[in-house]
Parts: structure tokens; C-alpha cells; sequence
């Protein structure tokens, strides 16, 4: 069983919904984490559960980063928005830069999430 963080961008959330409804039946075999509000979504949308940390900008996505450090996460899926400002992507940065420094996998986008799901 892996453990798996989801986030996603505002304009990104329903993208990573509808990537998680055709996805259930896999994403039920291991341990969920999301961000605040992507989380309730995720939830909402799939009847999976997923264990919620704060909202991104108000600390989820460090909380993430503290999972990552801490060899608790083994798989980010972070849908990120390119093209939209975000007033947090500092904390984005430092996210993305965590799972790089710890060689976590991360999936950017739903073709990557895919294959990054098969592998599971």
C-alpha cells in the first residue's frame, strides 16, 4: 500500500476529480493525503477516504512537504495550473523541490498520473 498526496491548483481540482473517479478501484488500495479543499473534493467526488490537511495556501502544502521529509509519502500527485499566478507558489515551489530532493514520484498532470499509478 502506498501512500499518496493529492493537490491541485483551483482551475486544476476538477481535473484531478474526474482523474480520481476513473481511478477509485486503484486509489482505494492505498492510503490517501490531501490538501484541505482538494481532499473534500476528491472525497465528495469518489466516496474514497482521504486523510485532509490544512488548505495549500494556509499550510497544507508544507504539511505535504513534512510528509515527504519525514519518508511518510510515496507518491505525490499535484495537478498544477501553468498558466495561473499563484499567490502561494512559493509554497508550490517548495513542494515540487521536496519531492525532487527526497525522490518521491510526482505527477503533474494526468498522463503522468497515470503512469505513475500503474506502477503501484
Amino acid at each position: 500500500m502506498a501512500r499518496i498526496g493529492l493537490v491541485a491548483h483551483d482551475d486544476k481540482k476538477d481535473d484531478l476529480c474526474r482523474w480520481a473517479e476513473a481511478h477509485k478501484h486503484k486509489l482505494s488500495e492505498h492510503e490517501l493525503w490531501g490538501t484541505g479543499t482538494t481532499g473534500s473534493r476528491v472525497m465528495a467526488a469518489t466516496g474514497l477516504t482521504v486523510s485532509l490537511l490544512k488548505s495549500g495556501p494556509l499550510g497544507g502544502d508544507q504539511q505535504l512537504g513534512a510528509l515527504i521529509c519525514e519518508g511518510n509519502l510515496d507518491v505525490l500527485i499535484f495537478f498544477i495550473d501553468p498558466l495561473s499566478a499563484q499567490p502561494h507558489d512559493v509554497d508550490v515551489k517548495a513542494l515540487t523541490r521536496l519531492a525532487t530532493l527526497y525522490d518521491v514520484p510526482l505527477a503533474n498532470n494526468k498522463s503522468t498520473a497515470d503512469a505513475v499509478l500503474a506502477y503501484l
